[in-house]
Formats: C-alpha cells, structure tokens, sequence
C-alpha cells in the first residue's frame, strides 16, 4: 500500500539476506509498470531468481560502500533499512540514505519490535532507541502512524519505524 501511495522509482533496500523482499518489492512494481530495487548487503546470498529479475540490483560490499550517487536519477526513492538492527549502525544507516528520500517518501526502519519483546539492549539499544536519536536532528521526517496502526494500533513489526519525509 505504501508503494501504491509513493510509486517510487527506486527503492533502496539495505538487509538482502535471500533476496525475498526485494523479489516482492520488484514484483510489485513490475504491476505498476515502473521503477527499480538497489538491494545491499554485506554478502551474496540471493537466490538465482532474484540475481536474474531485471528490476534488482544486488550490491554486496555493504551500505557504506553504496555510492549515493546512484539515486540521483531517479525522481521518488524509498529506502528501507532491514540490515542488523543494532543501534549504531541503524543510526547510520538512515543518517546516510535520509538526504536521498523524496519528499512524501518514506525511511522504513524494520524490527522495531525488538525493543518493544525486551531484546534491545542485546542490539545496543536497537531500531527504536536509533529512530528517536534520528529524529532529534531531522525534523524534516515524521512517524508516519497510520502505517504502525493500521491493523490496529501498535500492530506492526515496525514500531515507530514509517518515516515520512515532510
């Protein structure tokens, strides 16, 4: 639903794994007839259908060594963070890819829900602790509730984690 609402032409995905989302993200916008996924990660894992979907591009030297620059031709970008989770580097994370969010797009930080079952002190405070860190110095994002609460409030693996860029 949120990429019906953005259609962005790129969505940046750091946190491959398998590659099963991004194989579903590209599928989605294989039906809207546009746009590209830039999935990162620090190793190649993907499965052979994803290295082969035409609308994915696998980088597997991790996020820091993604040059931004490869957004600048793409007018609506997404980007979602799916990586370790650990505090510091989902601080990172979304302080380097937030300057390549559209405007009306969004930052999704992923697994929020650590903190909320206990465990994110074993992730150095975790997504959430990294989110409201974030949040200190870029009003230009916002929590996007209606997302977190779509399926009944607080429902989601993603607390606090749909940051749309205002």
């Amino acid at each position: 639903m949120i990429l019906n609402e953005v259609k962005p032409d790129l969505i940046i995905e750091i946190g491959t794994n398998k590659g099963g989302s991004a194989l579903y993200l590209a599928d989605l916008m294989e039906i809207m007839g546009k746009g590209q996924i830039h999935s990162i990660d620090i190793q190649d894992e993907a499965f052979d259908l994803v290295r082969k979907h035409p609308r994915i591009k696998l980088f597997t030297e991790g996020w820091e060594k993604y040059d931004l620059d490869l957004a600048k031709d793409f007018e609506i970008i997404l980007v979602i963070e799916d990586s370790s989770h650990e505090y510091e580097n989902t601080l990172e994370v979304i302080q380097k890819f937030a300057p390549v969010v559209s405007r009306g797009s969004y930052l999704i930080v992923e697994d929020g829900i650590l903190n909320i079952l206990g465990w994110g002190k074993s992730f150095g405070g975790g997504p959430i602790m990294a989110i409201h860190k974030f949040l200190e110095s870029n009003p230009d994002f916002k929590v996007e509730k209606k997302w977190e609460n779509f399926f009944g409030k607080d429902t989601t693996f993603n607390p606090h984690g749909f940051l749309k860029k205002v």
